[in-house]
């Protein structure tokens, strides 16, 4: 039998212990914790300041009490607002960078946005501008044609809304009736 040097038998028996070293590990993770909160305070101070740049845009409409013919009903969410043609520049005053559940409501005078738990608004006929497929809105993107963006002035500026059906078949029908009323209404407006 090979008889093994001593030393080989004390390294075999002996173990490393094992270091912790909590106060370092607490310290690392309250530093992180406090960091995610000031990214978190940061962020929701931007979206306050974007707000009270955005002041000078009027109070919302609301649906009149008498609001005609319902031409098309449409249930989904709302994505948000942009100015128009600048799919990044989110409008977040009077709770129209909220994103929500959304129903859509089209009759002969306007578009009513009913949203629960955000500010409800209504487009009047008049303010409509146009209706159109796209991909994306700040915030959200999509598939070409997945989501349905209405064009409509408010105040001095043009504003896009991007909304998508839970059935997105409906976008087509939107797209072609609301640009119908639009054409229509300009039409009338042109005649007189």
């Amino acid at each position: 039998m090979t008889s093994l040097p001593h030393w080989t038998y004390a390294a075999a028996e002996q173990k490393s212990a094992e270091v912790t070293d909590w106060a370092a590990r607490i310290g690392w993770l309250v530093g992180l914790a406090l960091f995610v909160a000031l990214i978190y305070w940061l962020m929701r101070e931007g979206w306050k300041w974007r707000g009270t740049l955005q002041g000078d845009l009027p109070e919302l409409p609301v649906a009149p009490d008498e609001p005609g013919e319902v031409r098309l009903t449409m249930s989904g969410r709302y994505h948000g607002s942009t100015t128009a043609g600048q799919w990044l520049d989110r409008i977040v005053a009077h709770g129209l960078g909220t994103r929500s559940r959304a129903e859509l409501t089209l009759t002969n005078t306007g578009l009513d946005v009913v949203r629960p738990g955000a500010a409800d608004f209504y487009i009047p006929l008049e303010a409509l501008r146009e209706a159109r497929l796209d991909k994306g809105i700040a915030g959200k993107v999509l598939t070409e044609g997945g989501l349905l963006v209405v064009t409509w002035a408010h105040g001095e500026r043009l504003i896009d809304s991007g909304f998508r059906s839970d059935t997105a078949a409906e976008h087509n029908e939107w797209v072609e009736t609301l640009n119908k009323m639009i054409n229509k209404t300009t039409e009338t407006e042109g005649a007189r």
